[in-house]
Formats: structure tokens, C-alpha cells, sequence
């Protein structure tokens, strides 16, 4: 690689990070953990950069379409013109690598060990350009057999990845993810916390479960709200104030239910905002609803189960109440939340609507004010 070669590095990124993407081969497997905010996500746009500069086809992967978008629009900012790189959901990549159509299994997913051995009879040493480097961003959504074809598919994998932040039935954890990659696997962290704010991070230990406890943030902002709302009319009035409020700010709106969020989306429709708002649904195959600018202000809705990877500048967890039935002790339950908590940067709302404070928000008065 040359000087001219060299990717331009994102302003952004520490001394840390770049030691961390210094400190890894352009050969072999590897596995970069870090808690939310540790900038993940850029190091693995990064890395994919790096690996593509040598000239062999680079995939960015990750499970999540939406996450995809983001991971494709932070190369196209990275990546020197005519590298062979691209991002990818984990099935589009599959399946294009061994056709459509394929049996799926009732997670989901495919037959790995029928796919790792077609994988093995078609590797051929001296067609190196089309054996691919493959990196992973949250690869913890992806199940351990997936590891194991890559361990056969790509000339080198390296995935970034934290268990804490679980949010599929078919997840790995930091060990399974090694083990189907193989003993030689790399091992590397990535620390500190350059997305929330210490009071949101603070919030977020409140529902972490298992891991190290990561260092809180030096930047201070608001406490998060734990807000009650009447009805769906007075939760999109709310997010629509937010939004007048901080015109320049990306406002996620995170949802248990699609309906929800169309109904929420016709509201602030009608609200007159500055930016229209965007609604994103894993079910439409093209169009308004599949292809969102994630870069521009405005308020943006989302599933919990597409936030993963993301970030805005404020959050609003809007339906928290439809968790109440849930033991408020679940594994599922806290690491959902901690997950969409640390998607917020400055401002967080945790919003409920019914006659009774859900059982899981309560116990907030140390890192929240209750409205």
C-alpha cells in the first residue's frame, strides 16, 4: 500500500482505534470486541478498507439491512475509487455466492455444514482475486455456523462484535464466534465509550447483563425522561416538539410494533416538520420505506430489532409499555434495552403509555427524571 493508496482516516477516529486497526494482519481471523459507542462500526468500515486496498474483493457484512445502508454510505465517504469493495447483509452474500433459492432452516439461516463443504470444493488457490475478504460489523447477530463457512469462503475474516448487545434467537457469543473461526483466531478490544453521554451510559448499566463493565464517558448532557403519555396523539405531538426543538438533529423513534409505527408515521405526516420523516420496514423490498437517508436531520422510525448499529443525536423509545408483561429481569428484556438506550447520543426518552409504570422502568429515579 501505497501513501497515495492510504485511505483517508475519519476525523473522528482516536489514537486507540487507530492502533487497534494498525495492530491487525491483512491475513488471518480475528475478533474485535468493544462496548457500545467504542466506534466499531467505523473500525470495521475501516478495516474492510484496508483489506480491499490490497487488491482482493472486500465485503463489509452485517445481518441488518438498515445497518447495511449506514456502513455503505461510511465507505463511500473512506474508500479510494476503483477499490473492489462493497456492504452486504449476510443473506444477500449467501446467496449470491451460491445461488438463489437455497433451503433455508427454521431459524432462518441455511445448511452450514452442507455450505462449508460446497465452499471447500470450490476454493481454488489459484483464483485468489475471487476469494474475498470478509468483514463482519455486530457479529454477534450472526450464528455460529455462519463463522465456520466464512472460515472456509474467505481468504480472511474479521469480525467486530459484543455480546452485550445481543438482539437475534441466533446469536453467538465472543467464544462460539472464535471456536467456528479457529484456534488461531486474533483477539482484540477496543475500550472507551464516543457516543453517550455519561448520564445515558449511566442509565444503560442499569440494564446491562454480563461483560465487563465498561468506563463510563467524560461528556456530560441532559438526564434521559421517563415519560408518560395519554394516548398516540400526545407521543407524536411530543416527538414532533422534539424535533422543532432540535431541527438539525436526527431523532430515532424506536418501536416493538411496525403498527405503531404507521401509525406514528401518519401523525407526524401531518405534524408539518421541517424534514419529512422516514420509516423503515424489513418487509418492503424497495422504496421509501427500504431505502432511508440516514445522514440527514429529521425524525427517523425504526423496529428495535433494526437498531442495532445505529446512533441519533436523540432517542425516543416510544412503546415501552408493550414490554409490561414481561419478567422484568429477562436477559432478552435488559439487553434489548440496553441496546436501544445506547443508541442515543444527547437526549433519551423512555416513553409509556397505560394506567401503570411498566415494571422495568421503575427503580429510574437515580439516572432519569420521571414526567
Amino acid at each position: 500500500m501505497t501513501a497515495a493508496q492510504a485511505p483517508v482516516l475519519h476525523p473522528d477516529l482516536t489514537a486507540a482505534q487507530r492502533d487497534c486497526l494498525d495492530a491487525l494482519p491483512l491475513t488471518g481471523r480475528h475478533l474485535v470486541s468493544g462496548p457500545p459507542g467504542s466506534g466499531k462500526s467505523l473500525l470495521a468500515a475501516h478495516r474492510a478498507v484496508h483489506l480491499a486496498l490490497t487488491g482482493r474483493p472486500t465485503v463489509l457484512l452485517t445481518r441488518s439491512n438498515l445497518l447495511r445502508q449506514l456502513l455503505r454510505d461510511t465507505l463511500a465517504g473512506l474508500t479510494v475509487p476503483g477499490t473492489p469493495i462493497e456492504a452486504a447483509t449476510a443473506h444477500s452474500w449467501i446467496e449470491r455466492r451460491f445461488g438463489p433459492g437455497l433451503s433455508r432452516t427454521p431459524d432462518g439461516w441455511y445448511d452450514w455444514p452442507d455450505l462449508s463443504y460446497r465452499a471447500a470444493a470450490t476454493v481454488d488457490a489459484d483464483e485468489t482475486a475471487v476469494t474475498p475478504h470478509l468483514v463482519v460489523d455486530e457479529g454477534q447477530d450472526l450464528p455460529p455456523g455462519f463463522y465456520t463457512l466464512a472460515r472456509v469462503a474467505a481468504v480472511s475474516v474479521t469480525a467486530f462484535a459484543d455480546e452485550c448487545q445481543r438482539l437475534t434467537e441466533t446469536h453467538s457469543t465472543l467464544a462460539e464466534i472464535a471456536t467456528a473461526l479457529g484456534r488461531a483466531t486474533g483477539r482484540t478490544t477496543v475500550d472507551g465509550n464516543h457516543r453517550n453521554t455519561r448520564e445515558i451510559a449511566s442509565l444503560a448499566e442499569f440494564y446491562r447483563v454480563g461483560g465487563v463493565r465498561p468506563a463510563l464517558p467524560a461528556r456530560s448532557g441532559p438526564r434521559p425522561a421517563v415519560r408518560h403519555y395519554t394516548g398516540p396523539g400526545a407521543l407524536a405531538d411530543d416527538i414532533a416538539a422534539q424535533a422543532s426543538r432540535r431541527p438539525h438533529h436526527r431523532v430515532g423513534v424506536i418501536v416493538n410494533s411496525l403498527r405503531s409505527a404507521a401509525d406514528l408515521m401518519r401523525r407526524l405526516e401531518r405534524s408539518g416538520l421541517a424534514h419529512p420523516p422516514q420509516l423503515y420496514s424489513s418487509q418492503a423490498v424497495s422504496g421509501r420505506y427500504r431505502d432511508l437517508d440516514l445522514v440527514r436531520p429529521g425524525v427517523v422510525l425504526v423496529h428495535r430489532a433494526s437498531a442495532k448499529g445505529l446512533d441519533f443525536d436523540s432517542v425516543v423509545i416510544a412503546d415501552t409499555e408493550s414490554d409490561s408483561a414481561t419478567d422484568p429481569t429477562a436477559a432478552d428484556l435488559r439487553m434489548a434495552y440496553y441496546v436501544m438506550i445506547t443508541r442515543a447520543r444527547e437526549h433519551l426518552v423512555l416513553g409509556w403509555q397505560g394506567t401503570r409504570l411498566p415494571r422495568h422502568l421503575e427503580g429510574l429515579g437515580g439516572w432519569a427524571t420521571t414526567k
